[in-house]
């Protein structure tokens, strides 16, 4: 199996989902979506971008490698009536070979397409897609940035075996020297290339604790760093660390909720 679906399919991301739906529907709002555009949503988990995008009057495609999550979208987007207009799919990142050159009008990806591993192809493969005229935005969590995504995988690292030879880090796509290198490589200039730091929030509806055995859970890269943990006697040293992290920047005023913005880089790229 590919070992980017074998990581996405093995917790169940909808659970982490839940709590970014609002600013999910933030972000649908600013790429500047209208009724009767096509949209691609790229490594769109179960539709946190996808489905708010149909419900602006779009005609949306989501496409991503974990096939539970597939089946995820087109159920909620069955239940909210939207399946006329908004589908998911399974497909590569690296290679969406069954789609036509210029066929969408926007092509949306929030922190999904950055995890792919051949970069590059990645980015061709957006402004392959992208009608000329047409808008790609993409999310992009910052290596060594202080908020909750970035220092999550930081101290997830800590505790994991080394990466294989050749890995190339997702994080680097929150460099802009990065996104202006694989768009140029895929035929961008960097006039058509703006990036620009933002917030991601996530609500979740229990403490911060509950939280973070959400993502233990759940959540792929955490999983895996809570396995490689345990086989060193470390996964309580962990879970301590992480639940740390969460109360520290946990903004909701009460311990009983958690509410914590995420700083990401946000890109947009002209295409045509």
């Amino acid at each position: 199996m590919n070992p980017n679906k074998a990581l996405w399919e093995k917790g169940d991301f909808t659970r982490i989902a839940v709590s970014m739906r609002e600013s999910g529907e933030d972000v649908v709002r600013q790429a500047g979506i209208t009724r009767g555009m096509q949209v691609l949503d790229l490594g769109c988990g179960d539709g946190t971008t996808a489905i708010p995008a149909a419900k602006l009057g779009a005609d949306v495609l989501g496409v991503d490698i974990a096939g539970h999550l597939v089946a995820a979208g087109n159920r909620r987007a069955a239940q909210a009536g939207l399946s006329a207009t908004c589908r998911f799919l399974e497909g590569d990142a690296c290679d969406l070979g069954s789609i036509e050159n210029g066929s969408f009008d926007r092509v949306i990806t929030m922190f999904g397409a950055m995890f792919a591993p051949r970069p590059v192809d990645v980015a061709r493969e957006m402004v392959r897609v992208t009608r000329r005229g047409g808008r790609i935005v993409m999310g992009n969590w910052i290596p060594g940035d202080p908020t909750l995504v970035a220092q999550l995988l930081r101290i997830s690292m800590s505790y994991a075996p080394p990466p294989p030879e050749g890995f190339v880090s997702p994080m680097a796509w929150g460099m802009p020297t990065n996104v202006i290198e694989r768009f140029g490589e895929a035929g961008i200039a960097w006039e058509g290339i703006s990036c620009e730091r933002d917030t991601y929030v996530f609500d979740f509806k229990g403490p911060p604790a509950e939280f973070v055995d959400t993502f233990r859970q759940f959540y792929g890269p955490t999983m895996n760093a809570f396995e490689a943990a345990a086989s060193q006697g470390s996964e309580t040293a962990l879970r301590d660390e992480l639940v740390q992290l969460f109360e520290r920047q946990n903004q909701s005023g009460s311990p009983a909720t958690t509410l914590i913005p995420a700083t990401f880089l946000r890109v947009t790229v002209q295409v045509g």
